[in-house]
């Protein structure tokens, strides 16, 4: 059973309302669903308006943020269940593998890129099988998934890569999807 949800998104405070709007309800969602959330342990961007949305809703949080950050002074310790320190992002991300059973990548910059692509060769190479969803909200991932699709197309991957991640359209969808998440036996995905 899926308890802990990863979510990786951006930490901006200068974003399209309908962004914090999908965070707050996705939080919403998961509060609700008995689920907890793993983040990046900030009081910024989507990534706090949906841990706080989460914990409205019954929800725990667990924030992971490496030491630099926190003395820059943006950790959010006071509305975490569980805040963990981390020496630097390598660590922070394995601990957040670590403690997680899914992974949701709101909208973000190049961190959230460069976590949810890191997550994916895990499941492709079978260190996990972990559901992996991205939140398309307004369409934002849709010139990734173009890039995916042109991956696969060109044979730099199998095109049963497209088997381990989800393109949700909506909060409730990712939801959904996690709830219903069935492991698949994904033979190695690799391409060498």
């Amino acid at each position: 059973m899926i308890k802990n949800v990863c979510v990786f998104a951006s930490s901006s405070n200068n974003l399209k309302d309908y962004f914090y709007n999908d965070a707050s309800e996705l939080g919403m969602l998961l509060g609700r669903a008995g689920m907890n959330i793993v983040y990046g342990g900030s009081r910024l961007g989507l990534m706090y308006a949906c841990a706080s949305a989460v914990k409205a809703n019954g929800g725990k949080i667990s924030g992971v943020m490496p030491e630099k950050l926190r003395d820059y002074g943006v950790g959010n310790p006071e509305d975490c269940d569980e805040f963990i320190l981390t020496s630097g992002m390598r660590e922070r991300k394995a601990k957040m593998d670590e403690i997680s059973d899914a992974v949701i990548a709101l909208a973000g910059g190049f961190g959230t890129l460069e976590e949810i692509s890191e997550m994916i060769v895990q499941k492709q190479l079978g260190y996990n099988q972990k559901p992996i969803i991205l939140l398309n909200t307004c369409g934002f991932y849709d010139n990734l998934i173009n890039f995916f699709e042109d991956i696969m197309n060109l044979n730099f991957a199998k095109e049963n890569t497209r088997e381990l991640y989800y393109i949700a359209g909506s909060p409730q969808d990712a939801v959904n999807y996690i709830q219903s998440y069935n492991p698949l036996e994904i033979k190695f995905a690799g391409k060498f």
